[in-house]
């Protein structure tokens, strides 16, 4: 990302002098998409606003629990975690509805010279997408999230270990009238108060499983579409919160359940005309398109954990859980990795189907976007014809990897990462989801006390 020169001084007329009330709420992204931030005395971010402030370099030398890494080489207990700068991005101002209209906005991390810091994600996002204008694009992307509802709050459902949750709903009621009509004072409160809060849906339903909800968000322009995303999955909490609600984007919170999805939308366009139609080519896929697509069937086996970047991640590719466990496309399947979903000029979009709503949005863009733009760059061919029937008895062009390990694996042994994201950032990264994988080897669970407590 180019330099940022110093924001200016802001002038009486500015905006920023006529926020609201008497403080402000920002906020930034850790490697995991959990929203670090603060609330600031009017003046104090007036002042953050021109000259940037300070933030602890911690969240990015621990992990979502507040665990210090004892691999980082970013930051550590030998750097003795300084303050990095941020810089608000003014152009992110909302009101926060449920929280008395509270101004609110985001940053970015940056280095010494004033540019995007190496492991930031929204950082590293806008690099991306600078690269892709730079080509002459401009990216178009949205993402859905499902998610579970629970009527307890997360002190009650701590207390009881997870066990014996109570959901929402009871039952298995996709597409429900009935069931999103029992809790419609909740209900509506997402639909209307994410409107307000700059993060409108297309849609909100009831899916499968108890007490669970998916949400389309309208699509935009790529960064946008990344903070609304970050920003809803937070929004959804706190409004549920309110209710007396906890809402659970865990990939996958039961085995016998359904995961949740976040998959996400995206196209390129150059500033009218979307990219990926043709109207007179086999399933109105442009050859870029095909590129694009043949860049993300290429690179995912080596960037995968930025797409499912938990352990718990890959517990959802499972067979018959609307959840795909194969490298494979096909034309509005809903059982491969990518979906292409090709109805008009207007609406033609790749579905990556991959990322579960445990995704850092920032990230898991950032890869499908760096990975289709390779794609293009490299004048690739999609040789690998689209899927007909279910994808999961396709496995001619392979298995996605089941578990972290096995991805990071791949991720390692590969330049990829590098040449995509930078050397910095990947190893950053990398490191971050060997912590994950280790902190997870080295739990006893509960399957372990019952399968060999007394009989082993």
């Amino acid at each position: 990302m180019g330099k940022q020169g110093k924001p200016g001084k802001e002038s009486a007329s500015d905006p920023i002098l006529k926020l609201p009330g008497s403080k402000v709420k920002i906020a930034v992204s850790d490697i995991d998409g959990v929203l670090r931030g603060k609330i600031l005395q009017k003046k104090k971010f007036i002042q953050a606003v021109e000259n940037g402030f300070g933030f602890c370099d911690v969240i990015f030398g621990w992990d979502a629990n507040d665990k210090a890494y004892d691999n980082g080489n970013f930051t550590g207990w030998q750097t003795g975690y300084p303050d990095a700068e941020v810089r608000i991005d003014k152009s992110t101002y909302r009101k926060l509805p449920w929280e008395n209209d509270i101004p609110f906005f985001l940053g970015d991390f940056v280095d010494k010279s004033g540019n995007g810091l190496s492991v930031c994600p929204r950082s590293l996002l806008k690099k991306i997408v600078a690269r892709a204008v730079k080509e002459g694009f401009v990216p178009a992307f949205s993402q859905e999230f499902e998610w579970f509802n629970f009527k307890e709050t997360p002190g009650e459902i701590s207390a009881k270990r997870f066990r014996d949750l109570n959901p929402l709903t009871s039952g298995m009621f996709g597409y429900s009238e009935l069931k999103s009509s029992q809790n419609s004072r909740y209900f509506h409160d997402l639909f209307d108060l994410l409107l307000q809060a700059g993060i409108p849906l297309e849609g909100l339903h009831t899916e499968t499983g108890p007490g669970v909800y998916e949400a389309a968000i309208v699509h935009s322009s790529i960064l946008e579409a990344a903070d609304r995303a970050i920003l809803f999955k937070t929004a959804v909490k706190e409004i549920a919160y309110r209710h007396g609600l906890m809402a659970s984007f865990m990939a996958k919170w039961n085995a016998d359940l359904p995961g949740c999805g976040g998959h996400i939308h995206q196209s390129l366009w150059d500033e009218s005309k979307n990219l990926f139609w043709k109207s007179s080519a086999e399933g109105h896929m442009s050859q870029l398109m095909r590129s694009y697509l043949a860049g993300q069937i290429h690179c995912l086996p080596k960037i995968l954990p930025m797409i499912a970047p938990t352990v718990n991640s890959y517990k959802r590719l499972v067979e018959g859980a609307w959840a795909p466990t194969t490298i494979t496309w096909g034309h509005d399947n809903r059982t491969t990795a990518w979906r292409t979903i090709m109805r008009s000029a207007g609406s033609a979009r790749l579905e990556s189907r991959i990322p579960g709503s445990d995704v850092n949005p920032y990230l898991a863009m950032a890869a499908c976007l760096a990975s289709g733009l390779y794609g293009i760059a490299k004048g690739m061919k999609l040789n690998q014809d689209a899927t007909t029937g279910t994808g999961y008895a396709d496995h001619k062009h392979g298995l996605l990897p089941r578990t972290l390990h096995d991805a990071i694996e791949s991720m390692k042994g590969s330049d990829i990462a590098n040449e995509l994201f930078g050397e910095t950032f990947t190893d950053h990264f990398i490191r971050t989801r060997e912590w994950e994988w280790r902190q997870y080897s080295n739990a006893v669970t509960d399957w372990e006390l019952k399968r060999y407590f007394e009989i082993i």
